[in-house]
This record gives structure tokens, sequence and C-alpha cells, in this order.
């Protein structure tokens, strides 16, 4: 299923089933999101450029690490 016309493609970093896949939209400058156990069913996040070049540099910097 490919309800958006996107081209998804699967991180790398997935293991045991908690995957998610991503596709970028040049026609709309938009990153899309879903979760792969979703079989293209379940929702899609929509980012901007700039809102995933936000969001990727707090993962780098460790935005989003949960406490030891």
């Amino acid at each position: 299923m490919n309800p958006l016309g996107a081209e998804w493609r699967k991180s790398m970093r997935s293991a045991q089933g908690n995957c998610v896949e991503v596709s970028y939209r040049a026609d709309q400058g938009a990153i899309l999101v879903r979760d792969t156990k979703a079989e293209g069913r379940g929702p899609v996040l929509t980012f901007t450029r700039s809102e995933w070049s936000a969001f990727v540099a707090g993962v780098n910097d460790g935005e989003f690490n949960l406490p030891d």
C-alpha cells in the first residue's frame, strides 16, 4: 500500500519489529515518517525540511535520551 505515492525506506537502525520508514516528497518539500508495523494503514507524520533538520539535530545532541 502506498497511499501518498511515496517511496518508503526502512531505517537501517530498525530491529526486532521496532521499525520506522521515511520518505522524502520533493513535490511537497516534506519528509514523511510512519510505523512499519502498521503496514501502511497507520498515521503518517509530516515534517518540513527545517523541522526534520531540527529533529535530527536534537537526536544527535541527545535531547531525547532517557535519563539513566
